[in-house]
């Protein structure tokens, strides 16, 4: 008779459709009952359309049957929704207050560093009306799904990816919706989204203290925002009121980033400030969190990101700045 264990070893085989993760991966798995040479398992249905059904179930019934004394076997679905599914144990939102400083790239870095750890990750696009993390990622095919929930697309390295861009005619459309209909849009990309078991979620939040920020830190349980800013006296002074607003909202900062921080002269290796003096130490007492990175102006991360190819991208500061979230953020309370 086979056992629980053994039929749960060939689901994790079971690859969803589109998103190339495991049935137990994405957490739709309900139950295996095991009677005598019967075996029943129940998975759920949620963001399944009636072809990617029947996928999953010629699929798990064709490596289930190669187990010695499994003589019957039904696969059925069970309504389900994506809130009743999804497991996130850390959702990180990446935040300025100040626009124009690389929150989208430190958000796509943020990810690329936690999957290289062997993290499970995906990435929430909330900036609506100016989304680029398809662009980076080079992603330009649509989410599938159901009518009642949406698939995330997944990206080269398995970070699973939900923007607005992904859901627009065109990559250049204009979202022009007023900020009611925005934050009803990130509720649904994160509570009508399937996205399974993850270790992480990072949200790529638009600049400002508007609607949207405020949206995402009173509805998504948040692990802790980290705080992006340039060199200039300026940026600095705006990201501060970024950093106010997680404090009135009792949100954890849980790490500083500066980015475009130097330029590194390839002939000589010295290290030039264009935009002044680091900052970063100082931001870092401000709100009592750790330096997570300090990232240069790259030309070749600036020509991997037009290129969508964000995922080869390597550095010593993006080495350090790995290291660095590795050890802070797995110190982080699951929610």
């Amino acid at each position: 008779m086979a056992t629980k264990q053994q039929v749960e070893e060939m689901l994790e085989q079971v690859i969803v459709p589109t998103v190339l993760r495991s049935v137990k991966d994405m957490n739709l798995l309900r139950s295996i009952e095991i009677a005598g040479d019967r075996v029943r398992i129940v998975l759920a249905d949620v963001a399944l359309a009636p072809d990617a059904r029947e996928w999953l179930r010629k699929d798990a019934e064709e490596k289930i049957r190669v187990l010695d004394g499994v003589d019957a076997l039904t696969v059925e679905f069970e309504p389900s929704i994506p809130k009743e599914i999804n497991k996130i144990d850390r959702a990180i939102a990446v935040m300025s207050g100040k626009g124009g400083v690389g929150k989208s790239v430190v958000s796509a870095l943020l990810a690329l560093a936690l999957t290289r750890e062997g993290r499970s990750v995906g990435i929430l696009d909330a900036d609506i009306t100016g989304p680029s993390i398809p662009k980076m990622f080079g992603i330009t095919w649509r989410p599938s799904g159901s009518e009642s929930a949406l698939l995330p697309v997944t990206s080269k390295t398995g970070i699973e990816i939900m923007s607005i861009n992904l859901l627009l005619p065109n990559e250049d459309d204009a979202v022009i919706w007023r900020g009611p209909i925005i934050s009803q849009s990130i509720q649904q990309f994160y509570e009508g989204v399937l996205w399974g078991r993850l270790d992480y979620l990072v949200i790529d939040l638009p600049p400002g203290t508007g609607d949207v920020p405020l949206t995402v830190m009173q509805s998504i349980p948040l692990t802790g925002v980290i705080i992006t800013f340039t060199p200039q006296n300026l940026t600095t002074m705006v990201v501060k009121k970024a950093i106010k607003m997680a404090q009135q909202l009792n949100v954890a900062v849980i790490g500083v980033v500066e980015n475009m921080s130097y330029f590194l002269v390839p002939e000589t290796g010295s290290k030039i400030e264009v935009f002044g003096e680091s900052k970063a130490p100082m931001m870092a007492k401000a709100v009592g969190a750790p330096i997570l990175g300090r990232l240069p102006l790259d030309p070749e991360l600036a020509r991997l990101c037009d290129q969508g190819r964000i995922e080869a991208y390597e550095s010593d500061a993006f080495q350090s700045f790995r290291e660095a979230v590795s050890r802070v953020l797995e110190t982080l309370p699951r929610t």
